[in-house]
C-alpha cells in the first residue's frame, strides 16, 4: 500500500521539484496539497501548485491558505526563486483550479479522513499551526510530520542564524514544535554541497528529455545562480 502524504508548500522552484517527486512516485499518494505565503504570496504559490499537479497529470485537491505569518508583515524570497518563484518562465495553469474550501481546514479534514498521514511541509509553518490551533487533536493522528526548515548546525540563508522557513513565521514555527507531533526536521544543513545538483547531475536529468525534466531544472534557473550564502533579505 502506498504510504499518503498531506503535503504543504510555499510553492517555489524547489518545492515544485519536490511535488513532482512525489506526485510521480507510485510509493506515494497525495491526498491533498496546501498552500501557504512564503517565498512568493500564496496566490503565486497556489497557482505554481496546480501548474505543477497539472503537468504530473494529477487531480490531487489543492488548496490555498494563509495569506500572512501569524503576527508578521510577508517578507518573500522571489529575489531568489524569480518573482513568480518559478524562474519568470511564465508558468500557469491552463485547467486546474483549487478548490475553495480553505487549507486550514483541508488540513484537518485531511487527517482526519487519513489517520496515520505523514504531514510533509515545504514552507512556513503557518496552515499547519493555525490547524493545530483549531483541532490539537489532530498532533495524535498524523504519524510522521517532516518539517524543511531550520539552521541546528550552520549559518542560515536568511541570517547567519535563521532558516528562511522558520524566519518567515517562527510563531507559528513555536506552536508546531511544542504541538506534539513526530517530527522530523530535514534542515538546511542537507540543502548544501551533496544536497544540491552539480553541472553532471544537471546534464543526466536533461538528457530524459521530457516536459517535467526540463522543467525540474529550468524553474530553477534563478536559483540556480545565486550564492549558497545568501543573506540578502532586508530585516
Amino acid at each position: 500500500m502506498p504510504r499518503t502524504f498531506l503535503i504543504d508548500t510555499d510553492t517555489a522552484s524547489d518545492d515544485a521539484v519536490a511535488l513532482i517527486m512525489a506526485l510521480r512516485s507510485s510509493e506515494i499518494r497525495v491526498a491533498a496539497i496546501t498552500v501557504v505565503a512564503g517565498n512568493v504570496p500564496v496566490a503565486q504559490g497556489t497557482s505554481n501548485a496546480l501548474y505543477t499537479a497539472e503537468l504530473c497529470n494529477s487531480d490531487v485537491p489543492i488548496f490555498s491558505g494563509a495569506a500572512a505569518p501569524l503576527l508578521r508583515s510577508l517578507v518573500t524570497a522571489d529575489w531568489f526563486h524569480g518573482k513568480d518563484g518559478l524562474g519568470d518562465h511564465d508558468y500557469a495553469p491552463t485547467k486546474r483550479r483549487a478548490e475553495s474550501i480553505h487549507a486550514v481546514d483541508a488540513i484537518i479534514a485531511s487527517v482526519r479522513a487519513n489517520p496515520g498521514i505523514e504531514v510533509i511541509t515545504l514552507g512556513p509553518l503557518t496552515n499547519l499551526a493555525l490547524a493545530l490551533a483549531r483541532d490539537p487533536q489532530i498532533a495524535m493522528l498524523i504519524s510522521r510530520c517532516v518539517i524543511m526548515g531550520g539552521a541546528p548546525c550552520c549559518e542560515g540563508n536568511v541570517t547567519p542564524a535563521a532558516e528562511f522557513n522558520i524566519w518567515v513565521d517562527p510563531e507559528s514555527a513555536r506552536i508546531v514544535f511544542q504541538s506534539g507531533l513526530p517530527i522530523e526536521m530535514v534542515g538546511w544543513h542537507l540543502c548544501r554541497g551533496a544536497g544540491a545538483l552539480n553541472s553532471q547531475d544537471i546534464d543526466r536529468v536533461l538528457a530524459v528529455k521530457n516536459p517535467i525534466a526540463d522543467f525540474a531544472i529550468r524553474c530553477n534557473s534563478t536559483a540556480a545562480k545565486m550564492p549558497t550564502r545568501h543573506f540578502a533579505v532586508a530585516v
